[in-house]
This record gives structure tokens, sequence and C-alpha cells, in this order.
């Protein structure tokens, strides 16, 4: 993308939305893009695939830029809240997915009323007044779902339909105990400061202090500097290509990863200089255009890289990747805002390693990647929690995987992890929830019980562009274990494969998407390679993994390696010739 960048991203927004107009309903209330597995019922899955498009649109329209098929929106409006018409979207209840999309509904009132709502008779307009209404009276989820009623709330005040206001001022007030000092939120009270933070609680709170803030000054100065904060920590998760470290849940919203980016033009929030947070929106759009298998036949798939069922959550519909559109809010600013004037930058010079201890995690960067060393953040709730919160180390460039199968270590794909076993290596556990973090300059620590007489605690050390790993483990049964560097694509390479070497204490594996390794420096464990399962990792199709094995009876042990992760070429050659010195386990207690 160049300095034509608004005109560009316009085209995108119509790029993603104009292949999902076959899909609509005769109603057009529906949008129906696959089979809904999802736990909430077909009609929600429908809607939400419906209004989820609204997030890129609404701003389009805001904006001045041209879509030609807002027909279907205004009368998928209209159908969907007429109870007596047969595509009726239904009531919302407690805790409901269709609150979700009223707020997607709600935003799209805020900033495009005359597209959406003023089309409408005063009959229709009733009906859906009255529908998004009651969505407000409903009980929500503890976390970012409190935003929910405040953005209905929004598109109701542009559209002057009354509503009960304290509701959004409780909702607000409940959301203000999430905040954890720095720019940080939580996700609710839970130990999750994930991409939540960025595009839910930070994306909602700027987008109510811009379209509330006259009415609410003093919340609206406190997001303001709470995206101000964040944003000097949020910057090192991108990688130089523009690449953001993929880890937690909901992955599959793609470049909503870049929506806080969107949201501080918005709001006026000069976090950076205008030309750096361009360039951090701009490289990251450009980065997943570079990924067109993400959206076969012009309709995001569910998955990150490619189609990857096996990477949802529950909650997760055909349509919920347009949450992605979340990132194009910036297109309801004019031509002239200085956002758009200003040349896309660079991002500045960032320091190798930055500790993070709001997000229970130390990230470092090297040769234009970044690597995220994870020590605090669970989540038992969603499927694959473990792969997406408590791996060790999460790349820019390699991704992570998520196992196949429950049985050996191609099914598992255990990158980044130590997986033990007690039955031989036939089934093996791993780090699900972390305890007793803690984060200093370079290391982030944790505490782990995979079983009840088992005890790991775990050192991971930043020394770009290595990380080492000690574990201490303290066991009162035999185990075998298997400790995993990154994965590596193995399609990218040569017919023979990526080179492959591993031996008495070290395992590597060479191609063009990288090179990784690790290097036992207690010299005690084995080293192999492992062709993990197909459509386990999320940016690769079919990997390798390298890996150390080994046995360990009842007993105190320690564990050390030292593990690179690196772009291919000679630097990662030379990397891969000097090691970091042994972690030292002094102070390890």
């Amino acid at each position: 993308m160049t300095d034509d960048s608004r005109s560009l991203l316009q085209d995108y927004v119509r790029t993603l939305t104009e292949p999902l107009l076959p899909h609509f309903s005769p109603g057009r209330a529906r949008l129906r893009l696959g089979v809904n597995t999802a736990i909430h019922d077909d009609p929600a899955a429908e809607l939400e695939a419906f209004a989820r498009p609204l997030w890129g649109l609404a701003p389009l329209a805001a904006g001045g830029g041209s879509f030609a098929h807002w027909d279907y929106w205004v009368r998928g409006l209209a159908a969907g809240t007429d109870p007596d018409h047969p595509e009726y979207w239904g009531p919302p209840g407690p805790h409901d997915q269709r609150i979700v999309e009223m707020a997607a509904i709600g935003f799209a009132l805020a900033l495009a009323p005359d597209r959406l709502w003023e089309p409408l008779s005063r009959p229709e307009r009733e009906r859906a007044a009255h529908w998004l209404v009651s969505g407000m009276a409903c009980p929500v989820t503890d976390n970012n779902w409190l935003f929910f009623p405040v953005l209905i709330g929004l598109g109701l005040d542009r559209v002057g339909v009354p509503y009960d206001r304290a509701r959004v001022t409780a909702c607000l007030d409940r959301l203000e105990t999430f905040a954890r000092g720095d720019g940080w939120y939580s996700d609710g009270p839970t130990e999750r400061r994930d991409y939540y933070v960025p595009w839910a609680m930070h994306f909602y709170g700027l987008l109510y202090a811009e379209l509330a803030g006259h009415r609410d000054p003093e919340r609206a100065v406190r997001f303001r500097m709470r995206a101000a904060l964040f944003a000097q920590d949020f910057q090192h998760w991108f990688a130089d290509d523009g690449a953001a470290v993929a880890y937690g849940r909901s992955l599959t919203y793609r470049f909503a990863q870049a929506a806080f980016w969107s949201a501080l033009p918005y709001a006026g929030v000069e976090a950076l200089a205008w030309g750096v947070v361009k360039g951090h929106l701009m490289r990251h759009l450009r980065w997943w255009q570079q990924r067109p298998d993400a959206a076969p036949g012009g309709i995001l798939s569910i998955g990150y890289a490619y189609p990857q069922p096996a990477l949802a959550e529950q909650y997760n519909a055909p349509g919920s990747p347009y949450w992605a559109l979340k990132t194009f809010l910036p297109l309801a600013l004019p031509a002239a805002h200085p956002f758009w004037t200003a040349a896309e930058r660079r991002a500045p010079a960032l320091p190798a390693v930055s500790p993070q201890p709001h997000a229970g995690a130390v990230l470092m960067r090297s040769a234009g990647d970044v690597t995220l060393l994870a020590g605090r953040q669970h989540h038992a709730w969603v499927r694959h929690a473990a792969e997406k919160y408590a791996k060790f180390a999460y790349s820019s460039r390699f991704g992570f995987s998520l196992p196949a199968g429950p049985v050996g270590l191609e099914q598992g794909a255990h990158d980044s992890m130590l997986a033990l076993s007690d039955d031989g290596g036939v089934h093996y556990r791993v780090r699900e929830e972390p305890g007793g973090h803690r984060v200093t300059d370079d290391t982030v620590a944790s505490t782990w019980h995979p079983w009840p007489d088992v005890e790991v605690t775990t050192w991971l050390t930043a020394a770009p562009p290595w990380h080492t790993r000690v574990h201490r483990v303290r066991t009162a049964r035999p185990l075998w274990t298997a400790e995993g560097a990154f994965a590596v694509d193995r399609d990218t390479a040569a017919p023979s494969g990526p080179l492959r070497q591993a031996g008495p204490a070290r395992a590597r594996v060479t191609g063009p998407a990288g090179l990784t390794g690790l290097i036992d420096t207690d010299g005690r464990r084995t080293g192999r390679n492992v062709d993990a399962l197909p459509g386990t990792n999320v940016l690769a199709r079919r990997t390798t993994l390298p890996m150390l094995t080994g046995e360990l009876p009842p007993g105190e042990h320690w564990l050390r390696c030292a593990v690179l992760g690196a772009p291919p070429g000679p630097d990662g050659e030379t990397a891969w010739k000097r090691p970091p010195a042994p972690p030292n386990t002094g102070g390890c207690t």
C-alpha cells in the first residue's frame, strides 16, 4: 500500500464484503456462509455473519466511501427485527450471541445512520429500536461483553431512541475495575491479557471516548490516557514485516490484531507519531493480503493463515472472522486527517527485550521477528487452551501448533513445550495453567503440575536470537520427556525437504521458512526431528519439529536448553554456532 492508502483500504473493504452477497437469504436478514457448529443457534450465527461486515462498511460510509449494496443490510435489519418475518433473529436472552451482534449494529447506526436507519419506514424503525433496546437489558458476561450495551446505546443515541442510561453507566463502571495499570486491562476478573485488550477493551473504550466523551469527559480522558500508555507495550507485539505474534484465543479474527492502531487516530490519540501508527496498520494488512489461503474464494475462513477448523473456539460460527473488519475504522476520518496525510514510517528502534509484567510475558526482537515468552495466562474454557496460552514461546515467524490427537509426538505437535509422559511416551501432558508467575527484566517464571505428584518450575530467559529454558522437575513417578523448539514449514523446501540434523543433545531444521533448533546444555537428552501431522500449525500446513527427548526416574531433576528461531540465511547459521552460555540456575529456587 502506498500513500494512496485510504482509497486502497476502501477498496479492501469492498473486496472483503462483496463476495458475501450471493450468500444472503431472500429476506436479507441471514447470511449463510457454511455449516454452523458454534454453541449458539443458527439464527444467531447467521445474524453474526450479517452484522460483522458492518465494522468495515460503517466507517467506509462515514468517510464518504461508496458501497453499492447497502440495501442488503437495510432490508436485512428490517426483516431480522420483525417478529412476524420468517427470518426474524429472535429475542435476545442472557449472555446471548445476539447481544454481541447488536453492538455491531449499534456501531453502524452511530457512524452511518443515513445508510442503515433513515431508509427504514417508521414501523421498521420502531421494531428495530424495540429489538435493540431489549438487548440492552439482558445480562452479559463479566468481561469485554460489558461494552456491548454501551455500543448499542451509542447507536440509539445517534438515531434518537431513548433507553436506560443507568444500564450503560453500570457497565462502564464495572469495566473500570478491569484496569490493571500502565494501560493494561484484564478481560474480566481473569488472568487473560491477550488480544482482547487491544481489539476489544481499548477499541470500544476509544469509540466511547470519541462518540460520547462530550457527556462523560473524565471517563473519556481515562480511556485515551490508557490507550496511549498501552501503545508503548503493544508495539513490541509486531514484527518488522507487519506480522503479529499469534497468541491466545479468537485468532480467526486475524487482522483485528491491528484494530487498536485503527482506533487511536479515530479517537485522536497520537500515542506514537501518526506515520508510525499508520505503518503498523498498513504493514499488518499487507502481511495478511499476502496470505490468500486465509480467504479461499474471497470468504474469510475459520482458521488463521489457511482454513483450519481445529483452531476454532466453540463460539466461532462461519461469520465470526469478519470481526477483522474492525481494523478499517480510520476510513471514517476525512482524507485531510493527519493520519492519512502522514507518510507511512517504520517503527522506531525498539529494545531487543521488553518485559511486560501485566501480560506475564517477556517479548524479544531479533532480525525483525518477535518472540513472546509466556508464563502467566491460561484459559481452561476454550478448545486447545494450553496451546493458545501456555506454551513457552510464541513466534511471529513460526506461529504455534495444535494437537491433532492424543497419542504420540506426531499427533501432539508439542512445539515450544515440555511434554511429559508416564506411560512410555504414548500420552503426554504439558503446561496448562501456569501458577506463581514472576517477570524480571529478561525472564518469566512459573510453576505447573501435570500430575498432583509432579511439580515443574520453568524459567524462560530472553537471549536474542536465542532463548533459554530451565526446568526443575520434582516427580514421584518415572517420566518420559519431549521438549520442542518451533515447528518449521516442511513444504517450502527442495523435493528432499528441509535440512534436518539431530543427534546427541541437539536437533535442528532449516528451510526457506527459517531455522529452528535446540541444544541440551547438560548434554543428557537426545535430539530428534518429528514430522507433525498436517494441519497442526497455524501458519504452515505441514511442519517438522526439532525435539529433545529423555527419561527421568523419580526424584528432582534439572533440564536446561537453548532454543533458536531465526530467518534462513547466514545470520541464522552464525547464530546456531554461537549458543548462549548455559543458563545460570543459581537464582532458580
